[in-house]
């Protein structure tokens, strides 16, 4: 059964969807994009932004059963949810430490992670004129390796962020544009990935 209207032919529920943001600071042009996504796509996801502050340091020395007890919810969140969508600064013409240091949790074992073919959708903020492009390059880079499905879609680079974000929501309609985008690319994603399960369960 499809939901009335959906013309991906999603199933009549909500997707679980889980947003990181790529920074911790209060008033973060990423959390109000991923805040703004949230109330926009509300009857067609649950887009829950997971808290990434409490995660410590990757240590290789605690992986497996020795896990610390944040990273072992951070993947459990992700495992269950449809689909993700980061939204990050860009730190250095790169990926902020906070977002990488979880990712770095969430890709091991290595191939066979919880991030393996789990479809994402990412996009960046930034005050200046690139919009954070090249922290989308690296962090695209970065979920290749963790065998992750990007979902193909325009690249999302609000530039000039401090004009753009009010009130703690994204407030403009052609940014806006670009990041729903990239979420209607994420489910796009997601219906391909689930009619490739079915098929790979049916024939075996």
């Amino acid at each position: 059964m499809t939901a009335k209207g959906d013309e991906l032919g999603m199933p009549d529920k909500l997707l679980r969807l889980l947003g990181m943001s790529g920074s911790l600071r209060s008033g973060s042009y990423s959390n109000a994009v991923l805040e703004t996504l949230r109330e926009k796509f509300a009857g067609r996801a649950d887009l829950s932004i997971y808290d990434l502050a409490p995660i410590p340091l990757y240590n290789q020395d605690l992986e497996g059963e020795k896990r610390p007890e944040p990273v072992k919810q951070l993947l459990a969140a992700i495992a269950e949810s449809d689909g993700l969508v980061l939204c990050a600064p860009e730190f250095n013409h790169s990926v902020p430490g906070v977002l990488k240091n979880a990712l770095d949790w969430a890709s091991r074992p290595a191939f066979t992670s919880v991030m393996a073919y789990k479809p994402v959708a990412i996009m960046a903020t930034s005050r200046g004129p690139l919009g954070g492009a090249r922290c989308l390059e690296h962090l695209r880079v970065a979920l290749d390796s963790m065998l992750s499905r990007v979902a193909l879609a325009r690249e999302v680079t609000i530039t000039a962020a401090a004009d753009k974000i009010c009130n703690g929501r994204l407030v403009d309609e052609t940014s806006l544009g670009f990041a729903c985008g990239a979420v209607e690319a994420l489910f796009r994603e997601i219906r391909l990935w689930r009619s490739a399960e079915n098929i790979a369960a049916s024939s075996s």
